[in-house]
């Protein structure tokens, strides 16, 4: 008795799928606020990463919430100076973590007064 061999299916062209054009991107600029929240929340990030100046710690998490209640940043912009002075100390010691990248940013955030 012979097996039975299934039957060839049609084979049908491939249908092309027929993509939807996007949007093209805007880059949206940040205001200088947003600027200096994330700055000082990078700063935040890296300094409890490193472990250092636990009082910077604190005292910027205080303004970050402060900032939150009333939108000055004012303080803000006194942590991220002390912060990069910090930085740019460690960075000359040579401490893994502190990338140019970094203070760069947080200079960026300063001059966006």
């Amino acid at each position: 008795m012979a097996k039975a061999t299934p039957a060839k299916a049609t084979s049908k062209p491939a249908e092309k799928e027929v993509k939807a054009k996007k949007a093209p991107v805007t880059k949206k600029t940040a205001t200088p606020n947003e600027l200096i929240v994330a700055a000082c929340e990078v700063s935040l990030a890296k300094l409890n990463q490193l472990g250092i100046e636990h009082e910077l710690q604190a005292e910027i998490n205080w303004c970050l919430g402060s900032f939150q209640n009333d939108g000055n940043p004012i303080g803000l912009y006194h942590m991220a100076e002390r912060s990069l002075i910090v930085f740019k100390t460690e960075q000359a010691k040579k401490t893994k973590g502190v990338t140019a990248t970094l203070i760069k940013d947080l200079e960026k955030a300063l001059q966006s007064r």
